[in-house]
């Protein structure tokens, strides 16, 4: 089947959102399908490319730093993208829309829905739910309720990828049809996880207050361990947790931000022993796949999202509770057979269930079913309009591709795709 794929965020840009759409993307081509994404540009990135066999169009360059997209750079790219799907769209036939985030996408799937009648699918993450960071959006969420509401109420399914945001949608929305759970998934060969362990503490994050940081901070203040400390990721709250590590004499390493497939980040992963991710609130986050992929013993939070990815593969703690972090890191550094035995459950859990190839095909069965609920309409429309189905074979024209040149769409043939 033909896939379009809208999502503002897709490597180099994004966090965990953008993993998802590069995974998920990779092997539905593999399986067969073709893949179109639509996203945002950046300074120095093409505005097209072929990644792992998908067509990545790049519109709107104004966004300024990888990891954070502002409103007014999101605003700015629906209206870009709006203009570039619909001239994409009219040129190419589409099974399906999947598109990841309510807002701002959702708001690009549910126009094209309207001039085209394609459907659409949205996988929701988080921040595109109200109620997952009210500390940050709750204004915003209820200056966007109604387009919200309209956006939901249109899809044919919502995707979550975990138990806790299904939650959160339903009583955001009030409804609960045609909304199912789907985990995200990893390349399972992404890391190595029988590499042997050093005696370092790392911890892989964007750099927000929510995130918790700061109380792995805390929890180390004082602590003697022997044991290196790590902190990958940027952000605004970078500065503050650079000042606590000074202020308090705990010895820190930050690197800022890594790009994905760099190899200081791979050996970061493959050779720490100790993963800690201890944010208030989370969906499904791709950064804890990563650390079962690596095989790390891992402490993250009980109440969030990241309980439901672990299992009873890690240690868990109450959110903020830097006591709770400073006990089991005590723990972990007096146990490293303990350490081993999590990363060994933690990687077994991730075979088992969170593999692109056992997930991507969860997505291909919903697709499918969209489909023919899509079909099975548009037959019941035409038979109302009095139109006889069996007069004879209907020809349809093949679609020639698209490529991109200097942010125009220019036709070529076909060549064996």
């Amino acid at each position: 089947m033909r896939i379009l794929m809208l999502c503002y965020e897709f490597p180099p840009l994004g966090g965990g959102g953008s993993k998802v759409v590069f995974g998920l993307s990779k092997e539905l081509v593999r399986l067969g399908h073709e893949v179109d994404i639509v996203t945002m540009g950046f300074r120095g990135v093409p505005r097209y490319e072929e990644v792992n066999g998908a067509r990545i169009f790049r519109v709107s360059f104004f966004r300024k730093k990888k990891h954070v997209c502002t409103v007014p750079e999101a605003a700015f790219y629906v209206l870009s993208a709006l203009m570039f799907t619909r001239r994409l769209t009219s040129q190419h036939r589409y099974d399906i829309n999947h598109t990841h985030f309510i807002f701002p996408d959702g708001v690009l799937a549910w126009s094209l829905k309207q001039s085209i009648q394609i459907p659409y699918m949205i996988t929701a993450h988080g921040s595109d739910v109200p109620g997952y960071n009210p500390h940050k959006l709750k204004v915003a969420h209820k200056l966007m309720a109604p387009l919200w509401a309209m956006v939901i109420r249109n899809a044919s399914w919502i995707v979550c990828p975990s138990k806790s945001l299904h939650s959160l949608l339903t009583a955001a929305s009030g409804v609960d049809k045609n909304t199912t759970e789907i985990p995200n998934g990893i390349d399972l060969g992404k890391f190595t996880h029988d590499k042997p362990k050093k005696n370092r503490i790392l911890v892989v994050t964007r750099m927000l207050e929510r995130k918790g940081v700061q109380h792995v901070l805390t929890a180390l203040e004082g602590l003697t361990l022997d044991h290196e400390v790590h902190i990958v990721g940027d952000g605004p709250y970078l500065p503050t947790l650079r000042q606590m590590a000074q202020a308090t004499g705990i010895n820190v390493t930050f690197w800022g931000w890594l790009d994905g497939q760099s190899p200081e980040l791979k050996e970061l992963f493959e050779t720490s022993g100790i993963f800690v991710f201890p944010s208030e609130a989370e969906n499904f986050p791709i950064v804890l796949l990563e650390a079962m992929a690596a095989g790390m013993a891992i402490i993250t939070t009980k109440e969030t999202g990241c309980a439901e990815v672990v299992g009873e593969a890690a240690l868990l703690v109450k959110s903020g509770d830097a006591e709770a972090i400073r006990a089991a890191l005590i723990f972990l550094a007096n146990h490293p057979e303990r350490c081993r035995e999590l990363g060994k459950a933690a990687r077994q859990r991730l075979e088992e269930n969170f593999g692109w190839a056992t997930v991507a095909k969860r997505h291909v069965a919903l697709y499918e079913k969209v489909i023919i609920n899509r079909d099975r309409h548009h037959s019941r429309s035409i038979k109302t309009m009095g139109v006889d189905l069996h007069t004879g074979p209907v020809v349809v024209p093949t679609l020639e591709r698209n490529t991109i040149e200097s942010g125009r769409v220019l036709e070529h043939q076909n060549h064996g795709r």
